[in-house]
């Protein structure tokens, strides 16, 4: 961008430049040094381009600045009535045969909020890429202080470590098949086209991966379209931008987009939970009206274990608020620590309907069978006909008692298993320090607890009111059958609990999980260990620079700088506002 300005005293026209370092050298013949000019020779466009390595290195945006003086007056002409059509004529001329004034370093630092996000989506299985128009050298160092790409990037293979960083230009230069042999997509892309970004997100998408694109300008458009989740910047984001994308964010913060990720993790997660707790209730009410068939009385009918009203009240009265509390969990500990994957829920809903659906076939086949001889009554389906010893239907009533009562409280207690569909309901959180772990997870979920403990104490009223019970729900009461019952839920809890730890410790149907000592001891680990461990440079220091951008009582930005080989001439100036530059020149005039 150049601009033309008059001096004070009106003595003449002076043209001033600035952009890339590495465009602003080649218009220019000349670079000043203190009062005078030398010319701009191989030997000094080096030295430039070396101040501005070391410059980006420290994460600032560098810019070269130049000037010369208009050798006669300044006039834009106008034609057909338009003010400044010769605009472009004059351009050429502006930008050509300028004197380097110097190169100017803005470092913009990151928010406060970026590093811990970029951390949370690496632990939660989420790739981060940078896609920039920035200098290569400016790119990684400001992709390394937020995490995106490893301090430690000596402990990777040669070959991926050679992909992480990639300037515009390559990345083109490389057809679709040599993308796709890339051991690893680059982390970060300098000097990125628009083109380049859609190059990226088709890589991507040939990799078969899901992803998320974010931009702010008129340019990120294309690629905002075509990603699987386009978001554009709701404050500093053009029209453009805003209408190609799915999703405006309102605060134009990159945690808001892990807060969004975390939220929908948690609503998926409920919906697989209360979707597996009615088709386990479901599922395991089938596998026992299907095994009635084969009870038949004396006249040939089938003998239901549960009768209509009470399928009815199980459906609609037990299984229906413990799904409600399930859809109203809130995210668990892990959520954001573990990958995406897809979880094989077949693996713990089969599990679960076995269980359930045997041990209820079974206490109706005691009740019946072992203790009153097969005797299933006649009718017993439609009324309580207590006539005689034959045809009595107490022992199929009081098995239907003991069933309804089993089933509800599995249920129940189902609602509280599927609170993890991996970790053990007594101790849903590792790192807990509580000494009762079952209680506090348990209650930390209230609607969900009560519903629990309400369904469970309406067991007893159902079975025991007068009317209610043989002529609605077509059972009666029972007495010892309860040591069925209660049976049951040990072994329900017991079988659900041992396949949930043969799953944590085989690894069974989880492919993206971490073994529990794994989780423990990254949970325990500080955001500078491990794989992104940022290590602590030791650099000898000519000089610090240190601002206040907030009114707090500390610093917000310190860094130590040292001395390339060749300094001519450095300054320093603080930003108004919260951004922090300083300007080195090469040269001052």
């Amino acid at each position: 961008m150049s601009v033309v300005y008059k001096t004070p005293d009106d003595s003449k026209w002076v043209v001033y430049t600035k952009g890339a370092v590495e465009r602003v050298i080649d218009l220019c013949t000349s670079v000043g040094i203190g009062d005078r000019a030398e010319p701009m020779s191989d030997a000094m466009k080096d030295i430039v381009l070396t101040h501005m390595d070391y410059f980006a290195r420290q994460g600032q945006r560098v810019l070269a600045v130049a000037s010369k003086v208009w050798p006669v007056e300044f006039k834009v002409e106008k034609k057909d009535g338009k003010h400044g059509s010769n605009v472009d004529e004059l351009r050429p001329q502006a930008e050509h045969d300028l004197t380097l004034i110097g190169l100017v370093g803005i470092y913009d630092p990151p928010r406060e909020e970026t590093k811990d996000a970029v951390r949370q989506c690496s632990e939660a299985g989420i790739k981060v890429h940078m896609l920039t128009g920035d200098h290569p050298a400016t790119a990684e160092a400001i992709a390394k202080e937020i995490g995106i790409i490893p301090r430690n990037v000596n402990v990777l293979p040669k070959d991926v470590a050679a992909s992480i960083v990639y300037k515009a230009t390559d990345f083109d230069k490389l057809t679709n098949e040599q993308i796709d042999a890339l051991p690893e997509l680059p982390l970060v892309i300098a000097r990125c086209a628009p083109d380049t970004k859609n190059r990226m997100i088709e890589a991507l998408h040939r990799r078969g991966l899901y992803m998320a694109m974010t931009g702010d300008g008129v340019n990120d458009a294309p690629s905002l379209s075509s990603a699987d989740v386009g978001i554009a910047m709701g404050l500093a984001g053009s029209d453009v931008a805003k209408g190609a994308a799915k999703i405006v964010l309102t605060d134009d913060k990159f945690n808001s987009i892990v807060s969004a990720i975390r939220e929908g993790r948690r609503m998926f997660d409920n919906i697989q939970k209360f979707v597996l707790h009615l088709l386990t209730s479901n599922v395991a009410e089938v596998i026992l009206l299907i095994a009635g068939l084969g009870f038949q009385d004396s006249s040939g009918q089938s003998v239901f274990p549960l009768s209509p009203l009470q399928i009815l009240w199980v459906n609609m009265l037990t299984s229906s608020f413990p799904a409600f509390g399930l859809g109203r969990e809130k995210p668990s500990s892990e959520t954001m620590q573990r990958p995406p994957h897809k979880i094989k829920l077949w693996s713990i809903w089969l599990c679960t309907r076995i269980i359930m659906g045997t041990c209820t076939i079974l206490t109706f086949v005691i009740i019946i069978y072992g203790v009153n001889g097969g005797r299933l009554g006649n009718e017993c389906n439609a009324r309580y006909n207590n006539d005689s010893y034959e045809t009595s239907c107490d022992p199929v009533f009081r098995a239907r008692a003991a069933v309804f009562a089993e089933l509800t409280w599995l249920i129940l207690i189902s609602a509280w298993e599927f609170k993890s569909l991996r970790r053990s309901m007594f101790l849903l959180d590792p790192t807990t320090n509580s000494r009762f772990p079952f209680f506090k997870d348990v209650y930390e979920n209230k609607f969900l607890f009560w519903s629990v403990m309400i369904g469970a104490v309406s067991v007893f009223p159902a079975v025991y009111i007068p009317y209610l019970n043989t002529r609605v729900l077509k059972h009666t009461g029972i007495t010892w059958d309860w040591t069925l019952s209660f049976s049951a839920i040990f072994v329900f809890v017991l079988g659900i609990e041992g396949w949930k730890a043969i799953k944590r410790s085989l690894r069974l149907f989880e492919a993206g999980s971490d073994d529990d000592k794994e989780h423990l001891r990254m949970r325990r680990m500080g955001p500078r260990q491990g794989f992104f461990t940022m290590a602590k440079s030791q650099a000898s220091s000519i000089r610090t620079i240190s601002r206040r951008a907030t009114n707090r009582s500390r610093d917000d930005m310190s860094f130590h700088e040292k001395a390339p080989p060749r300094v001519i001439q450095q300054g320093s100036q603080p930003a108004n506002g919260n951004e922090r530059f300083s300007v080195r020149f090469v040269s001052a005039v």
